[in-house]
């Protein structure tokens, strides 16, 4: 199977769709079993509704679950409300049941409810045990269907075992191992188990040396983990280190992809990030509420500017630097605060040090500033032929800039140390507040400077 680029998808798209309508069924199935799931799920999105019915009964549940664990867990209600509720518990059924957890939780619950009395109660059974665990936590984003080796084994018992469970398991490539009550002992990969001497026992073999993670315990970090150590895969165990399950490399692509889309809606001030599907006024919820404060922030920055009337009146070309001053703030306040948010994220700052990752953001804005500063202040000069009033403009935007960057760094660590998500300190957050400060700063200076600009 290649990958499809978009105009050969346009042309597989325009193939299948011709195969439906023509009721050629052989020929449909030829073409669209050909390609890779994801091309699979790509046309099937573009499909009309009552194209994606004929496929209902041109395909097994088998194949339609390949094609859903390749749809946007958050576009797929549509398309399992629109199937026959039977058809639509063999596809879960059929699928990987950390995939069909997370498909079932953007469902109706009635829906969902439906689904499970309908299946085989082991399907059912095994669904249900990861449905309870708490969303963005290791056991919500586990799979069961893992092969696990006793440590008593003999080798070429634990090869033969293998041969039978593998075809329903997620990976093979590292098998945990546990004793008796199990409980995780151990970890052996493939390699290690194909050039053991067959009469070992498993114990013998594997390594002791396995890291794992509690049921309980937040993705993010998990995902962060596996980045560090490339691993392929991690098991899960709870308080007592009893093996429940495995989370695989494939499961967390998804979470950092999860993760950094919740990040980046956080530091744009919208509470999620729009679907595709969202019509206006789902996205004007979303993005509401954040704009609202927002709002109010905005007119504190109005109420400040209106104490320093008198000085506007004597001076009115004071009102011209306002923008300048405020959005330059602005602008490096957002540049520390993205520089702080990611190494909190990828846990660069705890190598570092917050104080010496604050000294360098402090020194950073003292440079920035005093080099902007120089420069606006010979622009203002030349072009008002007033060496003050460069002056007091150069010194409020250096000023200006080191505070903001220093609060841009500041903020997010704060929050991190509340145990409060730092990406909350968004952009235009930190922007109006690095309005109220630059304007402060820049009246301020200019209170002092009056007698020299009038």
């Amino acid at each position: 199977m290649e990958h499809l680029d978009e105009q050969e998808r346009q042309n597989a798209w325009n193939e299948i769709e011709e195969s439906l309508r023509n009721g050629k069924i052989d020929q449909f199935r030829a073409e669209f079993l050909e390609l890779h799931p994801y091309d699979q799920a790509r046309i099937f999105e573009e499909l009309e509704e009552s194209l994606r019915q004929e496929i209902y009964m041109y395909v097994s549940p088998e194949e339609m679950a390949d094609v859903m664990e390749h749809v946007d867990d958050e576009e797929v209600e549509p398309y399992f409300s629109e199937m026959d509720p039977r058809f639509a518990s063999d596809v879960f059924a059929e699928m990987s049941s950390d995939d069909a957890v997370d498909i079932m939780n953007q469902l109706d619950k009635d829906k969902v409810a439906s689904f499970l009395t309908i299946m085989e109660q082991e399907d059912a059974q095994e669904i249900k045990d990861l449905l309870h665990y708490e969303e963005k936590t290791a056991g919500s984003i586990m799979t069961t269907e893992y092969v696990s080796l006793k440590a008593s084994m003999k080798v070429q018992e634990a090869m033969n075992h293998l041969r039978t469970e593998a075809p329903d398991a997620e990976t093979i490539y590292y098998t945990y191992v546990v004793d008796e009550d199990k409980r995780l002992v151990g970890v052996i990969s493939l390699r290690d188990l194909i050039i053991s001497e067959p009469e070992w026992t498993i114990e013998e073999a594997m390594s002791d040396r396995v890291v794992s993670v509690s049921v309980a315990k937040d993705q993010e970090e998990i995902a962060q983990m596996m980045r560090d150590y490339d691993f392929l895969a991690l098991p899960v165990v709870d308080f007592q280190d009893h093996l429940l399950g495995i989370i695989t490399v494939d499961d967390i692509m998804d979470v950092m992809d999860e993760e950094a889309s919740d990040d980046y809606s956080k530091l744009a001030a919208i509470s999620d990030v729009d679907g595709p599907n969202d019509n206006a006024f789902t996205s004007a919820k979303k993005r509401l509420p954040w704009l609202i404060i927002l709002l109010f922030l905005g007119s504190l920055t109005a109420s400040l500017i209106s104490q320093f009337e008198e000085q506007l009146n004597q001076v009115a070309i004071l009102a011209i630097f306002i923008p300048l001053i405020a959005g330059m703030a602005g602008n490096t306040g957002t540049q520390a605060l993205a520089v702080a948010v990611r190494g909190i994220a990828t846990g660069e700052i705890r190598k570092q040090g917050k104080v010496r990752m604050m000294f360098r953001e402090a020194s950073t804005g003292l440079i920035t500033g005093v080099v902007c500063g120089l420069i606006i202040m010979g622009i203002v000069y030349v072009w008002q032929g007033n060496f003050f009033l460069g002056v007091l403009v150069g010194i409020s935007i250096m000023s200006a800039l080191i505070v903001a960057t220093i609060a841009g760094s500041f903020v997010p660590l704060i929050m991190d140390r509340l145990n409060i998500d730092p990406a909350v300190a968004s952009g235009p957050f930190i922007t109006t507040i690095n309005d109220l400060i630059s304007i402060l700063i820049y009246f301020g200076m200019a209170s002092a400077f009056m007698n020299l600009l009038v």
